[in-house]
């Protein structure tokens, strides 16, 4: 597979070390509209060309795939240019900033026959994968509860740096800056956790959002500290399963934590990935009446990124898809909704 990363910003490291550690891949470009970072970033990775648009790429054309990883709000365009060229698409999450667009490019590239994934990065995590296999063999038996979190404490804490002064932080607190808070940034990811692990779509969601006064006036400079710091939503899943899903910035203690918990009525099952690893445990059997926990073993799994050199290599689409990061969108759309009329939305 020949790939072109588009845009070399701070998630393109990650996608050029993995891309680059997988056999029959070769990188053969990088694009960025900031001519400097992009040279700097294909020096950096031994990329040998390097494009300052999409066009430019596009018009060269000896590429068959792009990883996209160009700012959210430029998914939906690029994306779709990409595939209309005929080109496979492993885009970031999200897949677009609302769900019309995020649908739009899941037929697209479903009707043009070609390989679209998102890059849902704790897919990547073996603990959640082993705990989906767990719950597809019946061990926990049928699913009555569920508990998700993203943990995240960088309002409180300047360990990544100081969100005061750092526009990398900054932009993610204000709507006029392109942010849809902590709901549109992680709520995604700890969406896919939950629904992927017990393998189960959502039916319905109660969410409130709430944005924390941080600072007097509700701005610094240009940023008006207007997006959400936190969001809760109680779910009912397809399964018949109740859950409820949270993150937050504000977790002293966590700098960045995914919990998955499961109860069914023949056990329970925990997931938690972290800075610092991951662990799996369950609660099955006699270990019930004595509330014991134990540790399960995993093996190591392929990465979205193999997965996606896979799918183009094999011509079978591979997951996450398009599809499945619209559905996770119509999700977090109607999270706002339920927020601001204050009542349960379906999820049609």
């Amino acid at each position: 597979m020949r790939l072109v990363i588009l845009g070399t910003g701070n998630m393109a490291a990650s996608h050029a070390a993995h891309f680059a550690a997988i056999e029959d891949v070769e990188i053969v470009a990088a694009v960025d509209v900031d001519p400097e970072r992009a040279a700097q970033f294909a020096q950096s990775y031994d990329i040998p060309r390097v494009f300052a648009s999409l066009e430019e790429a596009l018009d060269w054309g000896a590429f068959d795939s792009i990883a996209n990883v160009t700012p959210d709000r430029f998914h939906y365009e690029t994306s779709l240019r990409a595939l209309a060229a005929g080109k496979h698409v492993f885009c970031e999450k999200p897949l677009a900033t609302h769900y019309g667009n995020a649908l739009e490019m899941a037929d697209i590239a479903e009707q043009a026959g070609l390989i679209n994934m998102v890059n849902l990065t704790y897919r990547n995590v073996a603990e959640l994968q082993k705990f989906r296999q767990i719950v597809e063999a019946g061990e926990i038996g049928e699913i009555k509860h569920v508990e998700a979190s993203y943990l995240q404490s960088w309002l409180v804490s300047k360990a990544w740096g100081d969100w005061r002064t750092d526009p990398t932080w900054l932009w993610r607190l204000s709507t006029a800056h392109g942010s849809n808070g902590t709901l549109g940034d992680i709520g995604v990811h700890i969406l896919d956790f939950a629904v992927f692990g017990i393998n189960s779509p959502i039916d319905s969601a109660f969410c409130r959002l709430k944005a924390f006064d941080k600072e007097p006036g509700g701005r610094i400079g240009d940023y008006v500290l207007d997006a959400n710091d936190s969001f809760t939503m109680s779910l009912e899943f397809g399964s018949g399963a109740l859950g409820v899903v949270h993150a937050t910035r504000w977790a002293s203690g966590y700098l960045n934590t995914l919990r998955l918990r499961a109860y069914g009525d023949r056990g329970g099952l925990e997931v938690q990935h972290g800075m610092n690893g991951s662990s799996l445990q369950i609660c099955v059997g006699e270990d019930i009446e004595l509330a014991q926990w134990k540790d399960v073993p995993v093996e190591p799994v392929p990465t979205n990124y193999h997965r996606f050199a896979e799918a183009v290599a094999t011509g079978v689409n591979g997951d996450p898809s398009f599809r499945h990061a619209a559905e996770l969108q119509k999700v977090l759309d109607l999270g706002f909704v339920s927020d601001n009329e204050r009542r349960e939305v379906p999820v049609e």
